[in-house]
C-alpha cells in the first residue's frame, strides 16, 4: 500500500466514527435509544399546540417525564396525549394537567398541577383536570380590539 492510500484509509475511518458517534448522539438526544423507564398516564385536551411526541412533561420545573403518543379523537375531536412519568414519582389523582409555555419565544411543555389527594395516579389511568394551549396571538388580537371580555 502506498502512503497515499494509508491516509486515505485512516481519513475514511475517522469520517465513519464521526459519523457513527453523530448517530448514537442523535438517537440519545431524541430518546429514540432510551429504555422506557416509568409508567404511561393519559390526557385530553381541547388544544395541544405546541406540543409533539417528545414533548416535556415537568412537574414545578423538573422534567419527570415526556409526551409519548398523540391522537385526534374523532368523536370528541379533542387531543388524547399518552406520557410517560418516571419511576419514583407518585401523582395525586386530583391533580390537573395543563399546556404551559416557556415564554414568548420559547417552545410549549405539559406541567402537571399536583393536587392533594393521599390518593394517586397508576399505570394506565386518565387525568380529567386539563387545561390546553392558549394562543398568545388570540390574546394580543383581543387586547389590541379591546374586547375586555365584557
Amino acid at each position: 500500500m502506498s502512503a497515499h492510500t494509508k491516509t486515505e484509509v485512516i481519513v475514511g475511518g475517522v469520517v465513519l466514527a464521526c459519523a457513527v458517534a453523530f448517530g448514537v448522539y442523535a438517537s440519545q438526544s431524541a430518546g429514540l435509544s432510551q429504555a422506557r423507564v416509568g409508567y404511561e398516564l393519559g390526557a385530553s385536551f381541547r388544544s395541544l399546540e405546541g406540543v409533539n411526541v417528545g414533548t416535556d412533561v415537568r412537574l414545578a420545573g423538573v422534567k419527570i417525564g415526556t409526551v409519548t403518543n398523540v391522537t385526534l379523537n374523532p368523536d370528541t375531536y379533542r387531543a388524547d396525549t399518552r406520557f410517560s412519568v418516571a419511576d419514583g414519582i407518585l401523582i395525586p389523582d386530583d391533580s390537573a394537567i395543563v399546556i404551559s409555555s416557556e415564554g414568548l419565544l420559547g417552545g410549549n411543555f405539559v406541567e402537571v398541577m399536583p393536587g392533594g389527594s393521599p390518593f394517586f395516579f397508576e399505570a394506565g389511568d386518565e387525568i380529567e383536570d386539563t387545561q390546553g394551549a392558549v394562543s398568545l396571538i388570540s390574546l394580543l388580537v383581543k387586547f389590541v380590539a379591546g374586547d375586555g371580555g365584557e
